[in-house]
């Protein structure tokens, strides 16, 4: 019976969730402005790749 009432509530859950669909909607950044995208790419695989020779020149 508590397992019925648990499953009836995550369904109500789910279904009151509901994101926007298509495509590059579920991304966790914006694709909108081409720029601030080549930009933020930039400084996150740059940071990456830096990071090796940053820490040993010191």
């Amino acid at each position: 019976m508590l397992g019925q009432a648990a499953q009836r509530f995550m369904t109500s859950v789910v279904r009151r969730s509901h994101y926007k669909e298509g495509p590059r909607k579920n991304l966790p950044f914006s694709v909108e402005s081409k720029r601030r995208l080549l930009a933020t790419t930039t400084l996150y695989f740059g940071s990456g790749f830096a990071s090796p020779f940053l820490i040993v020149g010191q």
